[in-house]
């Protein structure tokens, strides 16, 4: 498998968050969904990786600048298919990993509350992320959980 930085203008992409969106949709009221679509993704505040096993991607995420020190850990997916294969654990380091370097010293996220987010949450708390108040923008949501480490 490879992590790369994407662009965002392959086709295979656009369908992997096109599906990972509509998920999201399905599950999360409107007034809670925080997924950003490809417009906002391919902002400059963006950093976007893919994870590819072959020539089909596995699994996305990415990072938007909230300001110098603090970023937003957005977009991370793994294909239904390959859950709990290890890969957002391969790509959530990488991007902690990337995250430092580029001097950040904080990476915040927000996932949701139900039931089906449980595995995310997991994850996040394995790698050091912990509970916080919501950030930036975000206000308080029932639908929402919001975490966050300390690089």
């Amino acid at each position: 498998m490879k992590i790369t930085v994407d662009d965002l203008s392959g086709s295979e992409i656009a369908r992997f968050l096109n599906e990972h969106v509509q998920q999201m949709r399905s599950i999360t009221p409107v007034e809670s969904k925080h997924a950003l679509d490809l417009d906002e993704l391919r902002k400059p505040e963006v950093t976007f990786w893919s994870i590819v096993d072959g020539d089909t991607v596995v699994g996305c995420g990415a990072i938007k600048r909230l300001d110098a020190g603090h970023a937003e850990l957005k977009s991370m997916r793994t294909t239904p298919t390959r859950k709990r294969s290890g890969i957002a654990s391969r790509l959530l380091e990488h991007i902690v990993t990337e995250a430092r370097a580029m001097g950040f010293t904080r990476l915040s996220l927000e996932t949701g509350a139900a039931e089906f987010f449980l595995p995310a949450r997991r994850l996040y708390g394995k790698f050091g992320f912990i509970q916080c108040e919501p950030f930036a923008d975000y206000r308080p949501d029932p639908n929402s959980t919001f975490m966050t480490k300390a690089l």
